[in-house]
């Protein structure tokens, strides 16, 4: 482990919407390095937010914020038992974790009824701007078992 911290890197923007949330969506679409079909994907699913009218990048970043968890539940050896002691999530983890539910949650829709990756991105990221999908619903799970164990939240340090 090095003495003097890591430098962090600053995360490209992507070209069209000049934004570092859409270049991190798009790192996490992409497979086997291939940057240019994960843009493509991305970019067709917030081109289908330009038809309904609505703004793709305020979708996105309501969307961001609906899936994101405020608190995760970490465990904790005490004594010979384990304890999951719920902890604040950082801001940066909270990103990541959402971006990252959202793409899961979109990898598992199926086929029949969505028939390319772009149609099951933008079924999760609509549902998600609503409050449901299955990335809101994990994010819900996390909640709720983080208020079941707030009575180990004294164990946190």
């Amino acid at each position: 482990m090095p003495r003097r911290g890591y430098k962090i890197r600053k995360a490209a923007v992507d070209p069209v919407y000049q934004s570092p949330l859409v270049a991190k969506l798009i790192n996490l679409v992409m497979k086997d390095g291939k940057r240019e079909v994960a843009q493509k994907l991305v970019y067709q699913t917030l081109d289908k937010f330009k038809e309904k009218k609505l703004e793709p990048l305020e979708v996105f970043e309501k969307v961001v914020n609906n899936i994101g968890p405020r608190m995760v539940v970490r465990p904790r050896r005490i004594g010979g038992a384990s304890y999951m002691v719920p902890k604040e999530v950082q801001p940066k983890h909270r990103l990541f974790l959402a971006l990252k539910w959202l793409v899961d949650a979109s990898r598992t829709r199926p086929n029949k009824e969505y028939h390319t990756f772009t149609d099951k991105l933008y079924a999760e990221m609509a549902d998600a701007y609503e409050g449901k999908g299955a990335a809101v619903d994990k994010n819900n799970q996390a909640q709720k078992l983080a208020e079941a164990n707030k009575v180990f939240a004294h164990f946190s340090w």
